[in-house]
């Protein structure tokens, strides 16, 4: 394209989404969603609010570039990942690697008087139980089961008790509503075989089986020098070391996940869960990245967080402008959703601690910011 993306009109970006993507009715697809919509997808509704969306352009990932959609309020957010995208293209941009979609589900089971007897029985019938999950689905298949026994932790003192998990590979869904039902189906096995008491039955979004790393490098000469890399890695270091620092840092990170996950119409809320219980994984809440220099001096930065995220079924199915989103990224599985935003996490962050670590994060977020109150 011979202009920049931020240089073109409304229109002229229209017209380039089309032209990549191939979809010709963008401009519908963009519109709100009518109230009988909204009415379905939730209660007493009223209507429904709008969030910007915008395109993070410059990413190359594992040597495909990409553009990002992003859905967000916060002004300076889209254009500082396009700036960061840009400078680790220099290099080669970003390289990504994603696990497979496995979540766990889990069956509580309570009022047991010998739970290593009780995780026995479970053990013995892994068969009967996996297959019973299976029946309630034909394209997401429970592959393992764990059987842990846990002690109580909570001021009531409730007892101790027994957690059976099924691993479930969902593939591209993100997969909370059949893994719901899975553990269903399960319980009155479980509950048969161990004597006791089914409490909960429900997935865990703490998805540490469904991680999802990225990394690259950013050129000393393209972010200010060799006293920016030092100032950077002292700014990692008090997020890395400090809670008070890691809140904010990570928040960063979020910034670019948060709005790729609602542009696509993800599970925001769940992301954000997962992610801030990985980042205090050893007992103390830390940096979601983690930042280095390289031998030649240039700053290296790599994250490593759990996604779990569908390109099929929920709200990507249902909405145009969450299905619009995905044909802009132009991913086909949800192993390349989830890389593609993790480095949006990972460029958003080094902006924000580039920004920080030279010329302080106002300057140019102010700036921004200030379009909104314009006439």
């Amino acid at each position: 394209m011979d202009k920049k993306f931020y240089e073109m009109s409304r229109q002229e970006r229209l017209d380039y989404l089309r032209e990549v993507t191939g979809v010709t009715d963008i401009e519908s697809m963009l519109q709100p969603i009518p109230f009988e919509s909204a009415n379905r997808m939730v209660e007493n509704a009223i209507g429904s609010i709008t969030m910007p969306m915008g395109i993070a352009t410059n990413f190359v990932i594992n040597g495909k570039e990409l553009l990002i959609p992003m859905a967000i309020e916060e002004p300076s957010v889209i254009a500082a990942a396009s700036k960061a995208a840009k400078i680790a293209k220099a290099t080669g941009g970003f390289s990504a690697q994603a696990d497979e979609s496995l979540m766990i589900g889990q069956v509580q089971v309570v009022g047991i008087s010998g739970l290593n007897a009780a995780a026995g029985k479970i053990r013995k019938n892994k068969k009967r139980i996996l297959a019973a999950a299976n029946e309630k689905s034909k394209s997401v298949v429970a592959k393992d089961l764990q059987v842990r026994s846990l002690r109580d932790s909570s001021p009531n003192k409730m007892g101790n008790m027994l957690v059976v998990e099924l691993v479930v590979n969902t593939m591209d869904a993100m997969g909370a509503n059949v893994i719901n039902t899975m553990c269903e189906a399960i319980a009155p096995i479980v509950a048969e075989l161990t004597g006791g008491e089914v409490v909960l039955k429900i997935l865990s979004n703490y998805a540490t089986k469904r991680l999802v790393k990225c990394k690259a490098i950013f050129s000393k000469n393209e972010i200010g020098g060799p006293n920016v890399v030092r100032r950077i890695l002292y700014a990692y270091a008090l997020a890395y070391s400090d809670i008070y620092r890691a809140v904010t840092h990570n928040k960063g990170v979020m910034n670019g996940i948060d709005a790729v996950a609602l542009a696509t119409g993800q599970d925001f809320r769940a992301i954000e869960a997962a992610a801030h219980a990985y980042a205090a994984r050893d007992g103390q809440y830390r940096s979601l990245t983690r930042w280095r220099k390289t031998r030649q001096g240039d700053l290296e930065g790599q994250i490593e967080i759990p996604l779990a995220v569908g390109i099929v079924g929920g709200i990507t199915a249902t909405h145009p402008a969450a299905k619009l989103a995905l044909q802009i990224v132009g991913v086909t599985s949800a192993k390349d959703l989830a890389m593609a935003m993790a480095c949006a996490g990972l460029a958003q962050n080094f902006a924000a601690i580039r920004a920080l670590s030279d010329e302080g994060i106002q300057q140019g977020h102010m700036r921004l910011h200030a379009r909104k109150f314009s006439k």
